[in-house]
């Protein structure tokens, strides 16, 4: 197994679900896993510090260790099977270790309130996980400038093809049309 941190949480521009990155302790690979939509919140609320008014969930699950004096120890991504990653809280309770099958999204929310450490199956990293190509990362010095550059004056060319669509909009005929509109939908009377 190998120790993971949450990188982040991003949103598919295409589909509108969340994933969340989980990037390798010591190396540059990361493992996207696509969570649901209040998964993503509840881990985004936890990294965050927000307090809410009510428990959540996973606030909820972590009580309940708690208040029975079980101790979570970690949580693990332990499989992947048909695209659908399966997840495990291992906890220990009155001296013995438990195994809790559970979604990763869950573990993790659960992971960043109990501040335990997340796992992945050095298996799923090695088939799965993703290595940033060297001039996509961070300080790869000249490389990443020289790979910008035709995108500003990509971004110039847009934004004058932008501007001129403003510049010939005529928001007093928008409006007369509009007015128009508004009047075929009123029923005659």
């Amino acid at each position: 197994m190998v120790e993971v941190v949450i990188d982040s949480i991003r949103v598919s521009l295409i589909s509108q679900q969340r994933i969340v990155i989980l990037r390798e302790v010591d190396a540059d690979r990361y493992l996207p896993i696509w969570i649901g939509i209040y998964e993503a919140e509840a881990i985004a609320l936890a990294l965050q510090d927000v307090e809410v008014a009510r428990p959540l969930t996973w606030d909820l699950l972590k009580n309940v260790f708690s208040v029975l004096d079980a101790r979570i120890i970690r949580v693990e991504v332990i499989s992947l099977h048909d695209d659908t990653y399966y997840g495990n809280i291992v906890a220990e309770f009155d001296g013995h270790k438990l195994d809790i099958d559970s979604r990763p999204s869950d573990a993790i929310a659960l992971a960043v309130r109990a501040h335990v450490p997340i796992l992945v199956s050095r298996q799923i990293l090695d088939s799965v996980g993703v290595i940033p190509e060297e001039d996509m990362q961070e300080g790869s010095g000249e490389k990443t400038q020289a790979a910008e550059a035709p995108t500003a004056e990509i971004n110039e060319e847009n934004l004058s093809v932008f501007k001129d669509f403003l510049e010939n909009l005529d928001i007093d005929d928008e409006d007369k049309g509009n007015q128009e509109d508004d009047d075929k939908k009123k029923p005659d009377r």
